[in-house]
C-alpha cells in the first residue's frame, strides 16, 4: 500500500516529531494533503486518505499515534492505555521477547493438557519454563520496567515467576514438593493444593485483564483467553473424576484456550517486531471502539460528516 512506504520504529509508530506533523490540529489529521512522509516527498491526497482509513482498523502509518502526542494502547509494546514513545531508549521493546516466551511455553503445555498425540506427563515443559518462559520472560518484565512500563513489568515478570515456579513443582526428583503431599497426606492433597495455585494466577490474569479494556482487541484476546484457561484447569484440578485424577474433558477445555492464548501472545509479539524495516504490511490491532483511539476515530467520522 503506498500510504504504508512512511519510515517507522518497531511498533509502527512514526519517528519523533510525526505526531506534530500529523496532528497539529484535528483538521489536519484528516483534511491535509501535503503531509510529508519519511521518504522526504509529500504524501498525496489518495495516500493520506488511504492511511486515514487503514488507521481506523488499527494499522498502517498513522495508526499509533494520538492527537495530543502520545501513543494509543498497543500490545506490540505490551501498553494497555496512552503511553509516552521513549526517544533515544538504550533498550530496544522487550515486549515481544516477553510474549515470544511466555507463547512458545504456553503453546508446549498446552498441547500436552490437550492429550495431544497421547503425551500426557508435563516433564519437557520443566526445562521449557526455566530457561525460556521462565528466565528470558522474567528478564523482558526487568527491561519492561527500565523503559517505564510498569504494566509491561508486572505482567512479563509475573508470568515469568509463575513459569519459574511451574518448573520448581513439577522437577522430577528435584525439589520433591509433590512427594512431600503424598507421602505426608495423599495424592488429592496436591492436586488440591495445584488447583489452588492455579486459581491463584487465575485472580491476577482478571485483574490484568481489567486493564486491557481500554486497549486493542489483539491484546484483550491475549489475557481474555488466557484467563479462562487458568479458570478451567484450576477447576479441572479441584474437580476431579471418578478415578480422583484431574477432569480430563474440563483439563482439555483448558488446554484449548490456552492454545488461544500462545497464538494471540505471538499475533502481539509479531505486531510489535514488524514495521517497514523488515516486513511488507503493518499488523492490525483493531481498537475497541470505546479506546481512545477509537473515540478518536469516532471524533474524526463525525467531524468529516460535517463538513
Amino acid at each position: 500500500m503506498a500510504a504504508q512506504t512512511m519510515n517507522t520504529d518497531h511498533t509502527g509508530n512514526h519517528p519523533p516529531g510525526a505526531e506534530k506533523m500529523y496532528h497539529e490540529s484535528p483538521d489536519t489529521s484528516i483534511n491535509n494533503s501535503t503531509q510529508v512522509n519519511g521518504l522526504g516527498r509529500q504524501m498525496t491526497h489518495e495516500e493520506h486518505q488511504t492511511a486515514v482509513a487503514a488507521s481506523r482498523f488499527g494499522y498502517g502509518p498513522l495508526a499509533h499515534v494520538s492527537n495530543d502526542g502520545r501513543l494509543p494502547a498497543f500490545g506490540g509494546e505490551f501498553q494497555p492505555g496512552l503511553y509516552k514513545g521513549v526517544k533515544d531508549r538504550k533498550f530496544a521493546n522487550p515486549a515481544p521477547l516477553g510474549l515470544s516466551a511466555f507463547a512458545l511455553t504456553t503453546f508446549v503445555l498446552s498441547l500436552i493438557n490437550m492429550s495431544t498425540r497421547g503425551v500426557a506427563e508435563p516433564n519437557l515443559v520443566v526445562g521449557i519454563a526455566f530457561g525460556y518462559g521462565g528466565l528470558v520472560q522474567l528478564l523482558a518484565g526487568m527491561w519492561e520496567m527500565a523503559v517505564g512500563n510498569t504494566f509491561g513489568a508486572t505482567a512479563l515478570s509475573s508470568y515469568g515467576g509463575f513459569w519459574l515456579s511451574f518448573a520448581i513443582i513439577l522437577t522430577p526428583g528435584g525439589f520433591q514438593i509433590e512427594e512431600a503431599y503424598t507421602s505426608a497426606q495423599s495424592a488429592a492433597a496436591f492436586l488440591d493444593a495445584f488447583g489452588f495455585f492455579l486459581m491463584g494466577w487465575f485472580i491476577f490474569t482478571t485483574v490484568i485483564l481489567l486493564c486491557t479494556l481500554r486497549s486493542t482487541i489483539a491484546f484483550f484476546t491475549l489475557f481474555f483467553t488466557l484467563d479462562l484457561a487458568f479458570l478451567l484447569l484450576g477447576i479441572g484440578y479441584l474437580h476431579r473424576n471418578a478415578a480422583g485424577e484431574p477432569n480430563p474433558p474440563i483439563i482439555k477445555a483448558g488446554g484449548f484456550f490456552g492454545l488461544l492464548a500462545a497464538f494471540a501472545a505471538w499475533y502481539n509479539a509479531l505486531a510489535g517486531i514488524a514495521d517497514d524495516s523488515n516486513s511488507f504490511f503493518i499488523i492490525p490491532v483493531a481498537h475497541f471502539p470505546w479506546s481512545v483511539k477509537g473515540q478518536e476515530i469516532r471524533k474524526e467520522k463525525n467531524e468529516r460528516a460535517t463538513v
